[in-house]
């Protein structure tokens, strides 16, 4: 497996995701084969925000009809069949 750890050469860690290093920011965490700073975890934070803004923005501005509504729906375009 090729190691993703990164440093300057001078043994300064960097982040894995943009190559901060580890003075240029307040927090870098280690994974198994690479590093992620404080930044680019809000970063990814703000997007998974965002995402589940928008899902619910979805699920909520779509209510589901009532049986009686749909059957009226439904009796428009299905004609003769009692």
């Amino acid at each position: 497996m090729v190691d993703r750890r990164r440093d300057d050469g001078h043994g300064n860690l960097q982040c894995s995701f943009c190559g901060k290093s580890q003075k240029e920011v307040k927090k870098l965490i280690a994974g198994p084969t690479v590093y992620i700073c404080d930044e680019c975890i809000g970063l990814c934070n703000d997007i998974i925000a965002e995402e589940v803004e928008r899902e619910e923005s979805l699920t909520t501005t779509t209510p589901l009809p009532k049986p009686a509504e749909i059957k009226d729906i439904l009796d428009e375009y299905v004609i003769g069949q009692e």
